[in-house]
């Protein structure tokens, strides 16, 4: 992530680049690889284009989110001097504020495209998850009490990217939910919240500065260090739950990550501060993806 901080002045490419932050998309990637994979093991046949559509979704959903995150910290004054994170381009003054904003509502307009596919697809309960999703997205940043200022930053992670995600792709296949969709759907929130902690944690003085009163902010240093402790391990106890309540052997693949888990922690608790936790944020996100690729390579052995 450090490898696209951008120069003084960018093309317009690299600064839509730095607005969107493609890299995180694989937050979006692993619930639906996870839900597929997970339903399969339970009988039901893959269905790659729903698949491919809702990743389009999540994609554009998860693009629009990022784009009012980059336009509504700057209309809150949260992206200035002091930021060792990526430059944000509508702070930077590469993007004006209306064009990015404009280009969040085409993100969750065209959102619409894929979602009506999935909709016929799996009724009702489909439109409750799309709509409540783009919801979501709107408010992270915007609105008069925005979640990411609220401290419940890791709680809506965990929850529209893990049990929404995982469930709703495990739903579209099987036409219900089950025990293992919801325990890989926490498994996979929890890691993507320990991205987001990180995040926190890189920003904790810059946000205490301006009123953004993330939890860590709230909690303090310490606090989120046993937090990001928690959301980085968590996931292999409900592994092992779900390799026991599946009868998997081969679900416990994602324990070969455990050493790399262990390792991200330490190298965070000794430093917890500076530039290089860029690094540490990618590393993580790298985890959740990894994570999700093994636990669907295991529901197949």
């Amino acid at each position: 992530m450090t490898a696209l901080a951008a120069p003084r002045a960018p093309g317009r490419v690299l600064a839509w680049c730095l607005a969107l932050r493609p890299w995180s998309f694989t937050i979006s990637l692993a619930p639906i690889l996870a839900g597929t994979s997970l339903a399969v093991l339970d009988g039901h046949s893959a269905r790659l284009e729903l698949a491919l559509a809702a990743l389009i979704a999540s994609v554009l959903i998860h693009a629009g989110t990022n784009l009012q995150n980059d336009v509504g910290d700057f209309r809150r004054g949260a992206d200035g001097s002091g930021r060792i994170g990526p430059p944000r381009a509508t702070t930077e003054g590469w993007l004006t504020a209306s064009h990015v904003q404009g280009a969040v509502v085409l993100c969750f307009a065209l959102a619409f495209i894929p979602g009506a596919y999935l909709v016929v697809q799996g009724g009702w309960p489909i439109v409750a998850i799309g709509l409540a999703s783009v919801l979501a997205g709107a408010v992270y940043t915007a609105g008069p009490r925005p979640v990411a200022y609220s401290g419940w930053g890791e709680a809506f992670v965990i929850l529209f990217f893990g049990l929404v995600a995982v469930g709703g792709m495990y739903y579209l296949h099987a036409g219900t939910i089950s025990a293992t969709a919801l325990l890989a759907g926490a498994a996979l929130g929890a890691l993507a919240a320990a991205v987001l902690v990180v995040n926190n944690l890189r920003d904790i003085d810059s946000d205490r500065r301006i009123g953004k009163n993330t939890l860590a902010v709230r909690c303090g240093v310490r606090f989120t260090l046993i937090e990001y402790a928690f959301l980085l391990l968590t996931p292999f106890a409900l592994v092992l739950a779900l390799a026991q309540h599946e009868a998997r052997v081969g679900l416990l693949a994602p324990l070969l990550l455990l050493p790399w888990a262990v390792r991200l922690y330490l190298r965070v608790r000794r430093t917890p501060s500076g530039a290089w936790l860029n690094g540490a944020l990618a590393s993580t996100a790298k985890l959740g993806l990894v994570f999700a690729i093994l636990l669907s390579v295991g529901s197949t052995a």
